[in-house]
């Protein structure tokens, strides 16, 4: 029987999630939720039902896991813990500083409903967390580093385009060549969150809006931008939509660590990502997981779930006998 998939909310997230549920064998899309009128919104799968989120509860015993895609910033802080009673549910929450916290209510809210809540799966967080904590427990004498992009992050994206004045944005992430080469020649150096990324913000205003305030609002962003240099440029929506309109990004993940007598031996761990579209790698990694929840939800577990806590063979199709024999 396949797994049964809802998706909640119908934007990039959501589109990548329904394209990825197409492309799995195992799974089928049961239903889209959505905030807006469902008959304004059009899906690509024929024959599943948009259905308004209002009556999303009716569909309890319909739906295996439940893929979250709002945003990070106002949605999943509030969604997650409220479907995680209903459902079994898995989200992309990006907010570093804040994942304890999401992780408690969630943790909460999922063991009141008997549910699996799976938080913060993507590629960071997510695939490039695996990445830190395989490398820290293999070199424990060393050091991590972690740089994105270039590439368009969806979740500072999203945060800019919540400021009040702002009708449409995008938001680059961009690592300092020099701080990466210096990582990547084993150099180990000291660097700050200002000296490892810049952040580049082309904007596009609602009219009347006060450009100086949006600026100041953006730069002033905590968890977001205060800690970086940032640069916002105001720009038309034709401008936006004719350049930059894509959704590529990438990262690394380096632990550069020391092992022998006297330390005398150096050893790097890179890891990379090079992504044509963010959104529609993100689901994949998203959909992968939904597998892994549902295998736990069958073996009865509760409560709040992260990457960390999934054996990989959980994310394949396969069985153990076909992971031994081909991909170990």
């Amino acid at each position: 029987m396949k797994t049964r998939i809802g998706i909640l909310g119908y934007g990039n997230l959501g589109r990548g999630t329904e394209i990825a549920v197409a492309a799995a064998e195992d799974m089928e899309l049961a239903a889209v939720f959505t905030r807006r009128d469902p008959a304004g919104v059009m899906i690509l799968t024929e024959g599943v039902p948009v259905v308004n989120v209002s009556e999303i509860e009716n569909w309890k015993d319909k739906i295996d896991v439940l893929v979250l895609c709002g945003g990070s910033a106002t949605d999943l802080p509030v969604q997650t813990p409220k479907y995680a009673e209903l459902f079994n549910v898995i989200d992309s929450f990006d907010t570093h500083a804040r994942i304890p916290e999401h992780f408690a209510n969630v943790d909460a809210a999922a063991k009141k409903g008997g549910k699996i809540g799976m938080i913060s799966v993507g590629w960071d967080p997510g695939l490039f967390s695996l990445n830190r904590v395989y490398a820290n427990a293999i070199l424990p004498d060393g050091k991590d580093y972690t740089f994105w992009g270039k590439g368009v992050s969806q979740g500072h994206s999203d945060a800019i385009r919540r400021v009040k004045g702002v009708k449409n944005a995008k938001q680059y992430t961009v690592p300092v060549e020099s701080a990466l080469e210096s990582v990547r020649n084993g150099e180990n150096p000291e660097l700050s969150t200002r000296q490892k990324h810049l952040r580049e913000c082309f904007v596009v205003l609602e009219d009347g809006a006060d450009a100086a305030q949006v600026e100041k609002d953006i730069k002033e962003m905590p968890n977001y931008f205060a800690d970086y240099d940032t640069t916002v440029h105001f720009i038309s929506e034709e401008e936006l939509l004719r350049d930059h309109a894509g959704m590529a990004h990438g990262g690394f993940v380096f632990r550069s660590g020391r092992t022998g007598v006297n330390k005398e031996n150096n050893h790097i761990i890179e890891y990379s990502l090079k992504l044509d579209s963010n959104p529609e790698f993100t689901t994949s990694v998203l959909v992968a997981y939904a597998r892994a929840v549902k295998r736990m939800a069958d073996e009865g577990m509760t409560g709040a779930k992260t990457v960390l806590d999934v054996p990989p063979a959980y994310l394949c199709i396969q069985s153990g006998d076909e992971l031994r024999a081909h991909l170990l």
